[in-house]
């Protein structure tokens, strides 16, 4: 539990319309969960859809349908489908978003606008040839151009987080200059992200280390802003990421079409409790079922 002193957990599960939830999606959800409601905190549902093309009505059914297999709940957030389009979707909040993108565009020298396509970035290697961009000086209105962040050479973010301890990430290098605004005007994740979570007045946010570069990202932008200011007080935990059979990191966007998501391809979800049980050091016999993860962790809290 929270003491006087310290604030109230608030965290979320966040995640994306563009694939069938795998193992590593579920197994955030589970850590969220049991961090959250080991500390007697609050837990929304947020669901990230501003990236509209990819979103699918049967991925949007399967993020409500994988929370109710993993036998989770969330104190606020959409009931189904149908309440998160008409009350709960990004695409409700993109004013928010906007205000933020003005804050910063006053920022000087911290915002450009850059019309690269993603073959111009091929064509560099994959990274995106920032002096190009930034010696043309394009008015941040020109249409049909994006907005990039400008990051400083060698810049690298430090914060504590609570599994990985005092965390160094080298933004210039793992990022570049990232986009914060698209070609079509709509807010990137890395602003909508830390918006939403200020305006949730989330405390505790638990992630994959493949999202340590999005965490300083975030971390730097916020701290920009002064209406984001409450974002550097979050408290991050980077879990360790899980392989796919092939060896490489689970993700929606490289599924084949046969596959349907860790629902589809495990029997019982006692193969996600297993995992968490793992990744927290507990006993085999604490992944056998939710109430007995949580009864593990409240006894090694």
């Amino acid at each position: 539990m929270s003491s006087p002193t310290t604030p109230p957990i608030i965290s979320r599960l966040a995640p994306t319309p563009s694939g069938y939830l795998h193992l590593g999606n579920a197994v955030n959800f589970v850590l969220t969960w049991l961090l959250t409601r080991r500390a007697g905190g609050t837990l929304h549902l947020r669901i990230d859809d501003l990236d509209r093309q990819r979103l699918r009505p049967a991925y949007l059914d399967n993020i409500f349908q994988t929370i109710e297999w993993l036998g989770l709940d969330y104190d606020h957030g959409p009931s189904g489908p149908a309440d998160f389009e008409a009350n709960f979707s990004q695409l409700h909040h993109l004013k928010e978003y906007q205000q933020l993108l003005n804050e910063l565009r006053q920022v000087p020298g911290l915002l450009y606008a850059c019309r690269c396509s993603r073959t111009d970035i091929q064509r560099a290697g994959g990274h995106h040839p920032d002096t190009a961009c930034q010696a043309q000086r394009l008015p941040l209105d020109t249409p049909e151009t994006a907005w990039r962040a400008h990051v400083p050479n060698g810049l690298a973010i430090k914060f504590q987080d609570q599994w990985q301890q005092q965390t160094a990430v080298p933004l210039a290098a793992d990022m570049g200059d990232f986009v914060v605004r698209k070609k079509d005007g709509v807010a990137a994740y890395q602003i909508a992200s830390v918006v939403d979570d200020v305006r949730l007045g989330t405390t505790l946010v638990v992630r994959g280390l493949d999202l340590l570069p999005s965490t300083a990202a975030q971390l730097w932008l916020a701290g920009h802003a002064e209406n984001t200011a409450a974002f550097l007080r979050v408290q991050f935990a980077h879990h360790a990421l899980l392989p796919g059979a092939d060896g490489e990191k689970l993700s929606k966007s490289t599924q084949a079409s046969a596959q349907r998501g860790i629902m589809a391809e495990a029997g019982s979800p006692r193969v996600v409790y297993a995992v968490v049980a793992r990744l927290l050091g507990l006993p085999e016999a604490a992944g056998k079922s939710l109430a007995a993860l949580q009864a593990a962790v409240s006894v090694n809290s």
